[in-house]
This record gives structure tokens, C-alpha cells and sequence, in this order.
């Protein structure tokens, strides 16, 4: 049996540093907040009359104190704040407070004119607007910048809008239809498609057209997916496989977004294979009314998916492939013709296709010259 080729890892490295220096810069943006802004306005000073700071010093009240041009500013005892309570109050003509502050034992400072004050406040309101518009440049606009341009990097938190679907060429796809067993029926049906990602030319002089959409149906573990690999395999084309649930996310219109990412990189790799695994969670059928919007998110997904189906014609090289396990509670507007209008069963092997696989899974072990299978 054919072996994958491991996925290359340096798009995984990438986002990985990515992520560190993203996180590394949100920690550091809210340590600064909460050392200028936080702290800060914890700590903010009370005014307070000059009398009752008399009196809080006549009372042994006063911790600190500093002595500016205009005003006076220091700490009150307070048992709750080991570092004191800050007030400030007025400069009053008082040419006895520098001894009183002495003989109670209070150390004191002046404040040189000019020292802080204006420049002071001016720096610690505008640092804190600086440090978040800083933040919201380098981590939002660049990651938005990253979402638009579809590179890794610091786009990659934010890359709401951006397809899961990771492309595989055939070759990488590491099966073919000789690696499925026990299927032959939807092998057979399937070669159908094949043949026309090969030879598209044929079809197109005939005039023939190729279902848009082939819906793999048989219950769980059946092999649906290894088949919509072994399809991409045999005609070498390159395959793009996402789960339904992969669409739908909290925030509305996400997984429209999704929808339409993925189309358009289909089509720009055009020929290819667009295989959606469980798509019963994104196409199940609509309600008549959805009350509380609960469903608006899922709904509007599978909306533009049966949009982009019905946007790009037959003969552009792009095949729908999806599976379910449940295609009763399907949405009608999936299965009409030309969308999902060729269903292929896939049910559970018999005797015979039992045997034929566990022939393939014995390809490459070895086994005594007695061993019967």
C-alpha cells in the first residue's frame, strides 16, 4: 500500500512562534495597563481641607508627606494598606508645619517647582492610549492584513474567514481505488468521475456533463472518506477534504466566509476534489422559522454553499464530493439536481469484500508459508 507523504511542518513551526509572540505581546499590553491605569486609579489620592490634615497630624494620623509648590501630597496611616492611604490638599502659608512634622517624627521632602506635576499627568494619560494603539495595530490591522493576503503569521488567531481544508495532491492522497475493498459497486460508479478529471476534453466535445456533486451515503465506517481519497488518488488531481462541523462557529457569517475560501481554492486548483465529511452538520434541513436565531449561523452557511454550487459551471473541473451516515434529514435544496443529484451507497462489505480487504491489509506483512486467508 501506497504511504502518505507527511505534511510538511514549517507552516505549523510558523504559527507556533506566531502564537508565543502574539500571547507574549497581549500579556505584556495588560501588564502595562494594569501598572499605569489599573494601579493608579486604585491608589488615587483623596483631597482633603488643610484643617483636617492638621488634624490627622495633631492625631498622629500622617505617615508621609511632600511638600510641593501648590499642593501637599503624602500617605495616612490605614490599617487595610500597609503602604498608607494618599491624600492631598491645598498649600496653605503655614511657617510651623516643617517643625510640627519634625517633632512628630514624620519624614517630609519638598518638591522642586516643575518636578512631575504637568508632564507627569500628561505622560501617564497618553501612555496607556499609546500601549493599546500599539497592540490593536501590531496584533489586529497586521492580523487583518494576514487574513486578506491568506499568510500565516500574525493573521493566523484572526483567520476567522479562512478555509480548514488543507490541499493534497493525488500522489500525496497515499491511496487508490486498488487500496479499497469490499466496495466494488461505488468503485465502479466512481470511476465514472475519474474519467472525467482525466479526460475532460471527451465529455466536453460530446457535450456531456458531470454531476457537480456526488454524495457518499452508507453508515459509519463503511470507508466513505478512504473512497473520496482513492477517487482524488486514482485521478491525481489535488483534494481538499473539511468536515461540516468545520464551517459553524460562534460568530455569524464565519462559516459563509469558509465556504466561499474554499470554493475559490478549488477553483484556483482547479482539477480538483472538494470532499466535506459529515455533511449532515451543515446540511441538515431548515426550519421554517428559526425564533431566537439559533440556527442562523448554520443556516446562513448552507446557504452559500448551495450558492457557490450552483456559481460555477459543470465543466470547470471541480467535484463535490461529501458524506453522511443520515441523508434523510438532509436539506431538499442539496439533493436537487445539480447539486447533490448522483448518491452512491456505500454499505458494509459482505464475505467477500471482507476478504478482499483484509488481502490489502496483508499486502506488506509476512505471513507462513502455511497461512490461508
Amino acid at each position: 500500500m501506497k504511504q502518505p507523504v507527511p505534511e510538511p511542518r514549517g507552516g505549523a513551526a510558523r504559527w507556533s512562534r506566531s502564537f508565543v509572540v502574539q500571547a507574549a505581546v497581549v500579556l505584556l499590553v495588560f501588564f502595562l495597563i494594569r501598572q499605569f491605569v489599573v494601579a493608579p486609579m486604585a491608589m488615587q489620592s483623596a483631597e482633603i481641607p488643610y484643617s483636617e490634615f492638621k488634624a490627622d497630624l495633631r492625631a498622629g494620623n500622617v505617615q508621609t508627606v511632600t511638600i510641593g509648590r501648590d499642593q501637599i501630597t503624602g500617605t495616612l496611616k490605614d490599617a487595610s494598606i500597609p503602604t498608607g492611604k494618599p491624600f492631598n490638599t491645598i498649600v496653605v502659608a503655614d511657617p510651623e508645619l516643617p517643625g510640627q512634622l519634625e517633632a512628630a517624627g514624620i519624614v517630609y521632602q519638598g518638591q522642586p517647582a516643575g518636578d512631575g506635576g504637568l508632564l507627569g499627568t500628561i505622560i501617564g494619560l497618553i501612555l496607556p492610549f499609546a500601549l493599546m494603539a500599539g497592540f490593536f495595530y501590531f496584533v489586529v490591522l497586521r492580523g487583518l492584513r494576514g487574513m486578506s493576503s491568506g499568510k500565516g503569521g500574525m493573521g493566523g488567531i484572526f483567520s476567522f474567514g479562512k478555509s480548514k481544508a488543507v490541499p493534497i495532491t493525488g500522489e500525496q492522497t497515499g491511496v487508490t481505488f486498488a487500496d479499497v475493498g469490499g466496495a466494488d459497486e461505488a468503485v465502479g460508479e466512481l470511476r465514472e468521475v475519474v474519467d472525467y478529471l482525466k479526460h475532460p476534453d471527451k465529455y466536453q466535445r460530446l457535450g456531456g456533463r458531470i454531476p457537480k456533486g456526488v454524495l457518499l451515503v452508507g453508515p459509519p465506517g463503511a470507508g466513505k472518506t478512504l473512497l473520496a481519497r482513492a477517487t482524488a488518488g486514482e485521478a491525481g488531481v489535488t483534494f481538499y477534504s473539511i468536515t461540516g462541523s468545520s464551517f459553524v462557529e460562534m460568530f455569524v457569517g464565519v462559516g459563509a466566509a469558509r465556504v466561499r475560501d474554499l470554493f475559490e481554492q478549488a477553483k484556483a486548483g482547479a482539477p480538483s476534489i472538494v470532499f466535506i465529511d459529515e455533511i449532515d452538520a451543515v446540511g441538515r434541513q431548515r426550519s421554517g422559522a428559526s425564533a431566537m436565531n439559533t440556527h442562523e449561523e448554520r443556516e446562513q452557511t448552507l446557504n452559500q454553499l448551495l450558492s457557490e454550487m450552483d456559481g460555477f459551471e459543470a465543466n470547470k473541473g471541480v467535484i463535490i464530493m461529501a458524506a453522511t451516515n443520515r441523508p434523510e434529514i438532509l436539506d431538499p435544496a442539496l439533493l436537487r439536481a445539480g447539486r447533490f443529484d448522483r448518491q452512491v451507497v456505500v454499505d458494509v462489505p459482505d464475505l467477500l469484500g471482507r476478504e478482499q480487504i483484509l488481502t490489502i491489509h496483508l499486502r506488506n506483512v509476512a505471513l507462513a508459508p502455511d497461512a490461508r486467508v
